[in-house]
């Protein structure tokens, strides 16, 4: 099963719509502590609503326990520096797509640990897509590749 990371995020509406998105299209989230709020915030809960419990959430409290959790497995980082796009590669069913904070992206470290960098192409004149609509495109992309899609 593909799994979404999310490095440090600090929106907490976007968290909860992410937690949304993989309990609808069955993809585990991993959160990498801290985050920018604390997770039981109303906010958080009235996005959510009832998908949490359909959500399968791994938490970790630091990026190293992240990696070594998941030594095993691909890691992805979707980066607006990546040279390479978000649908020039083979997604495997236990890859690990990692996203940046929102307003930080990640740490130069974390670029030389993952073993994928990918980017979504945008305008040239604009920054980076919401995090929340970048996950809903590669994990489109990765789950008809492997033909997920029917779900239902």
């Amino acid at each position: 099963m593909f799994s979404i990371a999310l490095f440090q995020p600090d929106i907490p509406q976007n968290t909860a719509a992410i937690i949304r998105l993989c309990a609808c299209l069955n993809t585990t989230l991993q959160i990498i502590e801290p985050c920018g709020f604390r997770f039981e915030e109303k906010k958080l809960k009235k996005i959510y609503m009832d998908y949490y419990q359909n959500c399968k959430i791994i938490r970790h409290n630091s990026f190293d326990d992240f990696v070594e959790k998941n030594k095993n497995k691909r890691i992805i980082l979707m980066t607006t520096k990546a040279k390479k796009n978000y649908y020039d590669i083979k997604y495997n069913e236990n890859d690990i797509m990692l996203f940046g904070r929102e307003s930080a992206g990640v740490p130069e470290n974390i670029h030389e640990i993952s073993n994928e960098k990918l980017k979504i192409p945008i305008m040239a004149k604009t920054r980076s897509l919401n995090v929340v609509t970048s996950i809903s495109i590669v994990l489109s992309e990765a789950l008809r590749q492997n033909n997920y899609l029917n779900i239902k």
